[in-house]
Formats: structure tokens, sequence, C-alpha cells
């Protein structure tokens, strides 16, 4: 009996050890992966799983996020690992490596120059330690690479007057777009098309280079003319049908009413188009030509029927606007010459409602000389994307605009109609501008209702150009005079995006994502005495329990 107890006892953790040997072989092959996180921020959008799916080969991440970092930048690390980790689980081929381009003192400055090279610019932050101050470079960025393709992955939103901790927050919430967005560049074959058009005083291709280079990204672009329309219009709409997507960048001579029975009928068609126009002809170069001066005089581009058909009006009037932008302003002459940046309120800074994933967590708008857009009741769905702030006014057109506003102090009490929209998105089966009317050539395809398509109608015809230096473009959005970067290009190519993309990619921009950070000014004033309750209370509680215990011990002995 006693031998039989032995062998039981023997044979119990052989069992054990057993038992566990073959539950881990089991779940080798199984990983299972919970997000307990309350807005599930961890957990990937199906378009996510399927940008990254769409590469059958070898993904390469390289994140030059490493090293000592300021405190919220670790946590932007960490929040980028933690994305790429769940990336690495759907497609294992990805593989990804966290670099510190500043490890090497003797590289140091090769690195920093092939980095700039490569186009990634670093950040300057300023760490505030208790009394001390210093500034520290980062390279908030990563590189995908896939064979010979490498694309580049900002991990660092620019956000005018916010804090580091608002900046983090916000790239954090942009993430899991900015990682699916290069796997999407990355595994592209068939792009779509996208029409760039001419011919009725549209800006130049050097005015608009750096969106249409952004746009190579994604999409083929090709200009395209309706100059053969009065010769071949039924071969100039068969033409533009095969595109997906139409821009018009600031015309300033009227369309015909051929040309505009072509744009009509390709969006009955399901064409998309993204409309930049202005109703109002006033530019700064026309301004500093004229002493300062200049009148603004309502322009007619013969498209005013057409938009009001589709449920939009753009009314020719300038907005005044107290969130404003900043132009720059000579003074004095010859080697005494001082520019100095004036407050401009033709030069409205549009901050976005994120209310939609074209305009969610998106830098403010810098747009200029822009006009009001009243949307009207039809059949059309209509979205406001930019809006003016609520301390802004139309003027009516004609006006004169003079520089020597600058030096005037606004009337506030005056500013009492804003809200007004100025960028517009239509969603819908819209209805022919030439509903009843004689058309102005026949077409055999006539289309009286169309099918369901996009439109996006935003009343600023600059919102789409570049600087340009030295001849050559400057990134969309940047000022090189006040060296700010506005949201301009990213609106832009949401817009794009949106209305191209099928897969749904860019309503991951709906996410909301909200970090908690310590509040550095409570840590420098409440240092001491979290130090002294971190040291402290330790020792004490330390020496409590050895004098209880050592009284336990004296009782029990003396016993």
């Amino acid at each position: 009996m006693a031998k039989n107890t032995s062998n039981i006892r023997i044979l119990y953790p052989a069992l054990l050890i057993v038992g566990i040997i073959l539950v881990n072989f089991l779940l080798n092959g199984i990983h299972l992966r919970w997000d307990l996180t309350g807005n599930k921020r961890y957990t990937l959008s199906e378009a996510s799983k399927g940008s990254v799916l769409s590469i059958q080969e070898p993904i390469t991440i390289d994140v030059f996020l490493k090293g000592d970092l300021p405190a919220e930048f670790r946590k932007l690390q960490q929040e980028t690992e933690q994305i790429l980790s769940e990336f690495a689980a759907v497609n294992p081929r990805l593989k990804y490596h966290f670099i510190d381009p500043m490890d090497n003192d003797e590289e140091r400055e090769a690195n920093l120059r092939m980095l700039q090279q490569l186009g990634l610019t670093p950040a300057s932050v300023t760490i505030e330690e208790g009394s001390r101050v210093s500034q520290e470079l980062v390279f908030p960025w990563a590189l995908a690479n896939v064979g010979e393709q490498t694309v580049r992955i900002p991990l660092l939103k620019n956000i005018l007057g916010a804090s580091n901790e608002e900046r983090i927050n916000s790239s954090v919430q942009e993430l899991e777009y900015a990682f699916a967005d290069a796997f999407t560049k990355l595994g592209l074959t068939d792009k779509k098309k996208i029409a760039v058009l001419k011919g009725n005083g549209e800006l130049e291709d050097l005015q608009i280079a750096d969106f249409l280079s952004s746009l190579k990204e994604y999409y083929q672009i090709a200009p395209f003319t309706l100059d053969s329309v009065a010769n071949t219009p039924e071969r100039t709409l068969n033409q533009l049908k095969t595109f997906d997507l139409v821009i018009v960048a600031k015309p300033s001579e009227a369309f015909s009413d051929s040309e505009k029975l072509v744009l009509d009928q390709y969006t009955l068609n399901g064409g998309k188009s993204l409309w930049m126009v202005d109703q109002v002809a006033i530019s700064m170069d026309s301004i500093f030509k004229n002493e300062g001066k200049s009148i603004a005089m309502p322009m007619d581009l013969n498209l005013n029927d057409m938009f009001f058909k589709y449920g939009v009006r753009i009314n020719p009037a300038l907005i005044n606007d107290l969130y404003f932008t900043q132009i720059v302003l000579a003074t004095g002459s010859g080697n005494n010459s001082q520019y100095n940046p004036v407050p401009w309120l033709y030069a409205p800074m549009v901050r976005s409602s994120n209310d939609h994933a074209i305009n969610n967590n998106i830098e403010a708008v810098r747009m200029q000389f822009v006009n009001p857009i009243d949307t009207l009741q039809n059949g059309i769905k209509k979205t406001v994307l930019l809006r003016s702030s609520p301390l802004s006014k139309p003027v009516g057109t004609p006006v004169e605009v003079d520089l020597e506003m600058v030096t005037q102090q606004p009337d506030q009490n005056t500013y009492t109609k804003g809200n007004m929209p100025v960028a517009v998105l239509l969603e819908g089966n819209f209805t022919s501008v030439f509903n009843n009317r004689i058309l102005p050539f026949k077409t055999s395809n006539y289309k009286n209702e169309g099918i369901e398509t996009k439109m996006i109608v935003i009343s600023d015809g600059d919102i789409i150009r570049n600087d340009l230096q030295n001849g050559r473009p400057l990134e969309l959005g940047y000022d090189k005079w006040t060296n700010n970067f506005y949201g301009n290009k990213e609106f832009l190519l949401n817009c794009v995006n949106y209305m191209l993309e099928e897969n749904g990619l860019i309503n991951i921009r709906n996410k909301k994502i909200a970090l908690a950070f310590l509040d550095q000014q409570r840590i420098v004033e409440d240092k001491n005495y979290w130090q002294l309750v971190n040291i402290g209370v330790p020792v004490v509680l330390i020496l409590i329990f050895a004098g209880v215990f050592n009284g336990i011990r004296r009782r029990n002995y003396n016993r």
C-alpha cells in the first residue's frame, strides 16, 4: 500500500509536467490578442489590415525614435512600437527596427545630413526641467521599404500654438492612418487617374507643383484641356470620362456653355471633382503693383447656375476675419529694409471642426480672399468641411482693398455674421444644369439624372497654391515669410483620397485616442513632497515592521 501511494505521488507531478508541455505545444501556433482599452486604440480597422496584407513581399520599417528622448516622445515611441506590433501580427512579413541617429558622436553630423537629404526634417524640442531649459533634436520619422520602394512616414503632426503634449496626442491619433497610408502607397498596382483642368486661366503647374507631386504617390496625373470642345465636344467628353477625378484650380476665364455641358455630363456619369474657384478678382500681386491699393471686383466664370443646380452658391463677397494669418511688408529701402509680419484680415486662418474624416485632426488651413458659400435645399447631401471663424464678416464687392488697413483697429462689434461655409462636400445623384434647357451641342448619351458621385467646392483658388523660392516650389502650406506650416496640403489630400478611396482607409482618421500626460508644472511644484513620500514612507514602514516583529519575538521567547 505504501508503495502504491509512493507511485501515485511520483505520477501526479509527471502527468502535470507532460500536460503543461502538451498544452504549450498545442497553443504554440495560436496567437490571441485582446484589446482591453476603452477606445479600442490597438484594434486595427479592416481597411488597415487590408493595406498591409496587400503587400506580398518583405516589409522593413526603420523608425528614428530611439535613445535619450524627451518624455513626450518616449510616449510616441511606445505607441509607434505598439501599433507596428499590431501590423506585424496581421502580416508576419513586416519587420521593424528602432534606430537612434544620434547614437554615435562621430557619425552624428553625417547621419543628420543623410536624413535631411531624404527629406526627414528634425523637430527642435524645448525641454524644461525645473529652471533648466535645453533644446534637443528629434527625428519623428519612419521609412517603409519594400524592394526598391521607400515611403517616408511622418510621425509628428505640426499644430500651431500647441504644446508638446497636444502635438503628441494628435500624432498618436494619426499613427494607424499614417502607416496604413504608407502600406497603401507601397501596394498600389492600378492607380486611378486624375485630370488637372487647363485652358480657362487656371494656376500654372509650378504654382501647384507640390500638391501634384504628393498626388503622384497615389494616382496618375495628367493635364486636360477643354479647348477641343469647340470642334469635337463629344470626343472631349468621352476622353474626360476616362478620368476618375477632375481638379479645377483657380480658373480666371469664363467657361463656355459647351465646356460646362462636358463638365456637367462628366459629373452625372459618376466623375468626381475638386473645385477651387474665386468669385472675386483680387490678388496680393495687384495690391503691391498699385501702391498698396486695388479694387476687388465680382468675377463671372459662368458656373453660378451649375453650382446653384447642384446645391451651393458662391457669393461675390470677401470674408474679413479676426482669426487671421499674417503677411510680411517691407519698410525702409536698400540695406535699411526691414520685413515685418502684420495681420491681414483677408487671409483667414480656418480651423477645422473635426467632424468628418476629411477635416479631422488637421492643422489650420490658410486661405486668401475667400468667398462665403450658401448651401441650398435639394436632394444632394451637403457637409460643410470648413467655416470662417465666429468673428468674421462678409464684405460686398466691388470694394477697395488697402494695405493701410493693417494699421487700423477693426471694430469687433461689426463681426456678427461668422461661421460662413468656405468648403462644402456634395454627395448624391446630381441633376443636370441643362435640365429643360436647349443643349449647346448634341450628345447621344445625355443624362438628365446622374449616378451617385461626389464633389467638393472650395471658394478659394489660392488654397492649392504653393510659394516659390528661387524659382522652385516650396511645400504647400509653408509660409516662407513667417516660417509657419498650415494644413492646406493635408486637407486637400484628404479631399481627394476621400472621393477616390473605396476601401474606407481615410475613415481611420475618425478614431479618437486620448493619452494621459503628467502635469509638468505640478511635477516641479510637488517634487520635494513626492521625493519625501517615496523615500521616507518605505523607511518608516520598515522600521514599524521591524519594531512589531521584534516585539512579537521577545514576547514569544519570554514565555
